[in-house]
């Protein structure tokens, strides 16, 4: 009896030891996760009748079939049907309504669980500007030599200046007074006489070329080889860039009292900081015509623009970007005439005018896209400025004046009813416009309440 229980222990014992020694049956592995791709939609910008969307995706096999759809004020809906193969796409759509409401959506042409939708995004567009302005016109000189203004600067509603050369007819020995400057105080135009004599001018009254006002009581003026601090009534000549310059100063653009750029004749460009001037090399012998500058938000620096041209001269021309007291020379491509004129909005617009008018979106776009389908104008145009991109400004040959609201553009010249002369410049604040230039040998001053 002790012995078969012993046989029955050890058979036990034997059997355990056996089935902890034997390896555990295999297991399937855990099946992979599902991966769920996604789509994003953000609004990049908008105007008046266009809207550039940022499409963003994640874990997408490309290329992928997808749809977008738009959704209309009106009530109805368009879709665009597209291929997406990168992450990040950006889409320009235009024919939208100023000053509506739109929405957007993205879709998988695969419509199910694994193929979720994006988020629905909402855009308004801005609103036009009105192109209703009522013009006057105002001219001094034309009876002994040729009178005109080169250059305008709005301070206020009550504060405008305009500089050239007029010539008035009086009694003198000369036959003439010179004057080189008219103001707006408000209530009416008068003719002015700011002295510039000094060490670094010999002319008393010289003919001025450009103005640019930092504020009512810090003016810088320019007869094309000085330099002068305006108060409204007395200039502080300073002279500490004459010998830097290899060319007449054409434009005058100014961030504040430290930040001061003169662009002239051969290509000069000459920078203040504030205490001292020094001479930037710009990479061109053109004429330098025209200067602008506007803060960049994004990029959180300022953002500098320049263009020249030999105008009747030569078809050669540069667009000039200025960094500090660096410059790069930047594309061209798409502009087939020489230029004058530059103003912009970084990253919303930029435009450059000339023998044409030129248009781009991101500075970094290389083609500059021309008016030639839509023929803004026949003649040249000098100058261009804008209260934003819904509301600008050009003037040109043949006193024409120009204006876009955001939607179109439109020409005052019929309005006007003066062909036979220029206007060189052109200055706009709020509902104020003011243009100057010459009409008939005469200095004129072409004022436009909206």
């Amino acid at each position: 009896m002790r012995t078969a229980v012993f046989f029955i222990s050890l058979f036990l014992t034997l059997f355990i030891f056996s089935c902890t020694t034997t390896e555990p049956p295999d297991k399937e592995d855990p099946p992979d996760p599902v991966v769920i791709p996604s789509l994003g939609l953000a609004e990049d910008d908008a105007h008046c009748t266009e809207a550039w969307l940022k499409l963003t995706s994640e874990d997408i096999e490309f290329p992928a079939e997808l749809i977008l759809r738009q959704y209309n004020p009106s009530g109805d809906s368009l879709s665009f049907q597209f291929s997406l193969t990168t992450d990040d796409t950006l889409f320009h759509l235009d024919s939208l309504l100023p000053g509506k409401g739109y929405s957007f959506m993205a879709w998988f042409t695969a419509t199910d669980s694994l193929h979720p939708p994006s988020n629905k995004l909402s855009v308004t567009t801005m609103d036009t500007t009105s192109h209703d302005f009522t013009f006057d016109m105002l001219t001094f000189g034309g009876e002994t030599g040729s009178s005109s203004l080169r250059d305008v600067a709005i301070i206020d509603e009550n504060n405008i200046w305009a500089v050239g050369e007029i010539f008035i007819e009086d009694t003198s020995s000369l036959g003439y007074k010179k004057y080189n400057a008219v103001h707006w105080d408000g209530n009416s135009w008068s003719l002015e006489q700011i002295y510039f004599r000094g060490e670094c001018s010999l002319v008393e009254y010289p003919l001025l070329k450009s103005i640019w006002a930092i504020d009512s009581e810090n003016i810088l003026i320019t007869n094309g080889g000085a330099i002068g601090w305006f108060d409204g009534h007395t200039v502080s000549l300073d002279c500490g860039m004459n010998s830097l310059l290899n060319g007449a100063v054409n434009e005058i653009w100014a961030s504040d009292e430290d930040n001061i750029y003169l662009v002239g004749n051969d290509g000069a460009i000459v920078y203040y900081d504030g205490s001292l001037w020094q001479k930037i090399e710009s990479g061109t012998e053109l004429n330098i015509n025209d200067i602008w500058g506007d803060y960049n938000h994004k990029t959180g620096e300022w953002e500098i623009l320049a263009v020249a041209s030999n105008i009747l001269q030569s078809y050669e021309k540069e667009v000039l970007k200025i960094c500090g007291s660096t410059v790069s020379i930047i594309s061209k491509e798409g502009i087939d005439w020489t230029l004058s004129g530059v103003w912009f909005k970084p990253d919303i617009k930029y435009y450059i005018v000339g023998s044409g008018i030129y248009e781009k979106k991101y500075l970094e776009d290389l083609v500059w896209k021309d008016d030639s389908n839509n023929r803004i104008s026949d003649y040249h145009v000098y100058s261009i400025k804008g209260n934003g991109i819904t509301d600008i400004l050009i003037a040109g040959a043949f006193c024409e004046i120009l204006h876009f609201n955001g939607k179109s553009w439109i020409s005052y010249q019929n309005n006007i009813g003066v062909l036979s002369g220029v206007y060189y410049s052109v200055d706009l604040d709020e509902n104020i416009l003011v243009a100057v230039g010459f009409t008939d040998r005469k200095a004129t001053i072409l004022t436009g309440i909206r």
